[in-house]
C-alpha cells in the first residue's frame, strides 16, 4: 500500500499519512458496511484517492517534504515492482548502511520502530531518530525513486540484501506478538529474492541469499506444535519439511558458490544446508557447523554469529564447552537485550544439572523476549528447572 501510494504522492511522509487514514476509514466503516471481497484493494485505493485530495489541495506541496524525482523512463509497474523501487529508493548510497536497512525496514515492510530496534539491537528511540533522519536526507537529496541502472547497481545491492535478510529473519523469528512466524514478512522477503535474481540473474550473493532462505523456510510447517508451542529442531519431523525448496536452495548455492566463492551469505546457507540435508538429529554434522561459523566469523564478525557459533560448539562438545564460549559475550554490549544469549546460557545449564542458575537465566530470557509463543516456551522450561 505504501509503495503504491508513494508512487503517486512521491512524499514519503504523504505516503505514509494517506495509509494510516485509509486504515483508519477502514475501522470506521468496515462493522458497518462489513469488510470488502478485496481488502487490501480497498485500502490501497482509499489511500490513493486521500493522497490525490491533499495534491489537489496543497498544489506545490511546500508544506509538506520536497518532492522525490521520479523516473519517467520507468514503466509502470504492479505492486512487487513497487516495492522493489522503494527498497532501492531507501538504500540510496548518500545515506549510511545502517539509515538505509532501518528505513527500508520501516517504510517497505511497515515494521514498527520497535520491531526494527530489535532487529539492530539498539533502543527505540535511537531508531526513531535515524529513521527520521534517512527520511529528511531522502527529501533535501531528491533521491530517485527508481531501481537503478545497471551500472550503479553494485554499490546499492549490499544494502538491499542486508534488507531482505533482515525482514526474513524478523518475520521468522518474530520479535513481538503471539505468533512464532511471521509470514507474511518471510513470503515478502522471499518474493523480494525472486524479483532481485530476476533482476540479477548471475549475481552470486543474490542466488546465496535466495537459497539460505528457501533452506531455512522449508521448516515452517513443523516449526510449531498444533498448541503454538514452538518445536526446536531436535523435534520437528523432517519427513515433512518441502524437498522442493531444500533441492532449489541447494541448487542455488551450488551456483553461488561456484560464481563468487564463500561469501558471508553463501556460509550461512552453508550451515542451512548441512541442517536441511541431514537425515534426523542425531546425525548433524556439528564439526562441519563449527567450521563453517569460523568461516563466516573471519567473513562477517558479529556477536550474534558468535553466539550462533557457541552454541554450535556446545551442541558438538557438551554444555560445559558451550557454556565456557558463550562466557566472553556476556560483556558484548550488543547483547545486552538479547534474549537468545540467556536463553542458549539457561539451556547449558540445565543440561549440566545446575537447575538455580538455569532458573534465572530462564528468568533473564523472558524478560527479554516480546513474543508470546516463545514466552511461554520458556516459562515452560523455568517451571521444569524449578521444580
Amino acid at each position: 500500500m505504501l509503495a503504491a501510494t508513494v508512487r503517486l504522492t512521491r512524499d514519503l511522509d504523504l505516503a505514509e499519512e494517506c495509509v494510516q487514514d485509509a486504515y483508519a476509514q477502514a475501522l470506521r466503516s468496515w462493522p458497518v458496511d462489513g469488510v470488502p471481497a478485496r481488502p487490501g484493494a480497498w485500502l490501497t485505493t482509499v489511500a490513493r484517492n486521500r493522497a490525490l485530495d491533499v495534491l489537489r489541495r496543497e498544489t506545490a506541496l511546500r508544506r509538506a517534504l520536497p518532492l522525490l524525482v521520479t523516473d519517467t523512463a520507468t514503466p509502470g509497474p504492479g505492486e512487487d515492482d513497487d516495492r522493489l523501487r522503494l527498497v532501492f529508493t531507501c538504500c540510496h548510497p548518500a545515506l549510511s548502511r545502517e539509515a538505509q536497512v532501518a528505513l527500508t525496514l520501516r517504510l517497505v515492510c511497515g515494521l514498527s520502530t520497535a520491531e526494527v530496534a530489535r532487529a539492530f539491537l539498539v533502543p527505540e528511540p535511537t531508531m526513531a531518530a535515524r529513521v527520521t533522519r534517512a527520511k529528511r536526507k531522502i527529501s533535501a537529496a531528491r533521491i530517485p525513486y527508481r531501481v537503478p541502472s545497471p551500472d550503479e547497481l553494485p554499490e546499492r545491492l549490499g544494502a538491499v540484501l542486508d534488507v531482505v535478510h533482515l525482514v526474513f529473519t524478523t518475520g521468522h523469528a518474530a520479535p513481538v506478538g503471539e505468533r512464532l512466524v511471521r509470514q507474511d514478512l518471510v513470503d515478502g522477503a522471499i518474493g523480494l529474492g525472486r524479483m532481485l535474481r530476476l533482476l540479477l540473474p548471475h549475481d552470486a550473493e543474490v542466488a546465496a541469499l535466495l537459497a539460505l532462505m528457501l533452506l531455512i523456510d522449508a521448516r515452517r510447517d513443523t516449526r510449531s506444535a498444533p498448541d503454538g508451542r514452538p518445536l526446536l529442531l531436535s523435534e520437528q519431523d523432517r519427513a515433512r519439511w518441502d524437498t522442493r525448496q531444500i533441492r532449489e536452495g541447494a541448487d542455488l548455492l551450488a551456483f553461488a558458490l561456484r560464481r563468487g566463492g564463500p561469501t558471508r551469505y553463501a556460509v550461512e546457507a552453508a550451515i542451512a544446508a548441512v541442517h536441511a540435508e541431514s537425515p534426523s538429529w542425531e546425525a548433524t554434522d556439528w564439526p562441519q557447523i563449527v567450521a563453517l561459523y569460523d568461516v563466516l566469523l573471519d567473513l562477517w564478525p558479529s556477536p550474534v554469529v558468535a553466539l550462533n557459533r557457541a552454541v554450535a560448539v556446545g551442541l558438538r562438545d557438551g554444555p560445559a564447552a558451550g557454556l565456557a564460549e558463550l562466557a566472553p559475550l556476556l560483556d558484548e554490549p550488543a547483547l545486552a537485550g538479547y534474549a537468545y544469549l540467556s536463553a542458549a546460557r539457561a539451556d547449558f545449564l540445565r543440561r549440566l544439572g545446575r537447575l538455580p542458575e538455569a532458573a534465572a537465566a530462564y528468568e533473564e530470557a523472558l524478560a527479554l523476549t516480546g513474543n508470546d509463543a516463545e514466552r511461554a516456551f520458556l516459562a515452560g522450561r523455568l517451571a521444569e528447572v524449578s521444580r
